[in-house]
């Protein structure tokens, strides 16, 4: 009898809290889906190079599908950018890498105004090596850069979801 109650004791929590737990793409309360949701949302154009890379890659996030769906909130997103040279050699006194930081704060609004829907910071850093050729440089900082751009996407992205499915 023994041996039949200690698996019993060990699926139980399981069991209690299956109905705490639910997909942050599932439905909300409402009945809308998140996902639904996301593709509502209208990414202000963001300035500078980065920018670019950044507003393409939270628009494929958002809404990867490419259908048209009427705005109902709008992202503003503010990036900061810098780059820090960690490694010197200490033959040619040259930096040889690099670390491009970028920091993003976001606000998602309702389209009409109102209060903020949420708000925040997220923060990346992607590294790349430095060498003597100008353009290897200047390929591997935009790649960098690039990069930084669809982790900042994805970490925003996660984010609104999180609050859109918090949402009541």
């Amino acid at each position: 009898m023994r041996r039949l109650a200690w698996p019993l004791f060990a699926i139980l929590p399981a069991l209690l809290l299956a109905g705490c737990l639910h997909p942050l793409y599932g439905t909300m309360a409402d009945g809308g889906a998140v996902a639904e949701e996301m593709k509502a949302i209208e990414v202000e154009p963001v300035p500078a190079r980065l920018g670019h890379y950044l507003g393409d890659a939270l628009i494929f996030a958002l809404n990867g599908t490419g259908s048209h769906v009427p705005a109902k909130y709008k992202l503003i997103v503010t990036p900061h950018e810098g780059v820090q040279t960690p490694l010197i050699d200490t033959v040619t006194g040259l930096a040889s890498a690099a670390t491009v930081i970028v920091t993003a704060n976001y606000v998602l609004v309702p389209l009409d105004g109102g209060v903020p829907i949420t708000q925040g910071t997220a923060f990346v850093a992607a590294s790349y090596d430095r060498t003597s050729q100008r353009f290897s440089d200047i390929r591997a900082a935009r790649n960098a850069e690039q990069r930084d751009a669809r982790q900042l996407a994805d970490q925003i992205r996660i984010r609104l979801a999180a609050a859109l499915a918090t949402r009541t």
